[in-house]
């Protein structure tokens, strides 16, 4: 019995997998594209004038915010693309009707949104190292943040998905929560060159400490303890994991 659920789940994973893949031009290469447009734009115009942290030039700074801000966005439009399409469709039906859990359907969808924002955000480390000389000061750090930060808007997306009824309330949730909170979150600048009014505003978003640790992983410095931030994200995930789980058990906006 254990094993027959289990490939209702991997077949769930593998299906949620494969669509993003499929159009791998469109979900991958695009944000990549996207992100090292921001960087070439950026690095011309800032770098010769802005360092950070002392001695770290601004095209190094930026390229680790840039790659978590990228996996962030895309590891939401996963789940909550996904969840929405299968919706409007009516084919949501298919996926509710095997014997899976409500666990198990959360951690496929999760799973699939981790793996949709790494892939973008190795792309974009990639596609960044011939402009910068990036040290890798904390790998585990770096893998931490990754992960729960793709975990964390994963969760989000599919809050997202299932809430909205159509494609227009699913987009006024990504471009006036999700967007303002990542561009606001310390993507383009150190929190310690903001007034001290957005220096105790930024310590209310919860994508300001993703960023921020992430960044610790790479040049072992950054605005606020990487504890700290780690407890933030940490405790931000466990939050949104119980609601998401909440909302799948009651089956709210999914089973009539």
């Amino acid at each position: 019995m254990r094993e027959a659920r289990l490939v209702g789940f991997r077949t769930l994973l593998y299906k949620e997998v494969l669509r993003f893949w499929k159009v791998s031009f469109q979900t991958v290469a695009a944000p990549v594209l996207n992100a090292v447009l921001f960087l070439l734009i950026f690095s011309h115009v800032l770098d010769r004038h802005v360092t950070v942290y002392g001695d770290i030039a601004y095209t190094t700074f930026l390229v680790p915010g840039l790659i978590m801000m990228s996996l962030l966005q895309n590891a939401f439009a996963n789940s909550s693309s996904s969840l929405i399409q299968s919706k409007i469709t009516g084919n949501i039906i298919f996926v509710l009707l095997p014997p899976l859990s409500y666990r198990e359907f959360y951690a496929a969808y999760v799973i699939a949104s981790v793996a949709r924002g790494l892939f973008v955000g190795v792309g974009v480390l990639l596609v960044s190292l011939p402009f910068v000389d990036l040290p890798f000061a904390h790998p585990l750090w770096i893998l931490a943040f990754a992960l729960m930060g793709g975990a964390i808007l994963g969760s989000l997306g599919m809050i997202a998905g299932i809430w909205a009824d159509k494609f227009d309330q699913l987009a006024a949730f990504q471009n006036f929560l999700i967007l303002p909170l990542t561009m606001l979150s310390g993507v383009f600048y150190s929190l310690h060159s903001l007034p001290q009014l957005w220096q105790d505003i930024s310590h209310v978003n919860p994508f300001f400490f993703m960023i921020d640790g992430f960044r610790y992983g790479f040049f072992g410095q950054s605005d606020v303890s990487p504890w700290l931030s780690l407890a933030v994200v940490g405790v931000s995930l466990l939050l949104l994991a119980a609601l998401t789980l909440a909302m799948l058990a009651r089956g709210y906006k999914l089973r009539a």
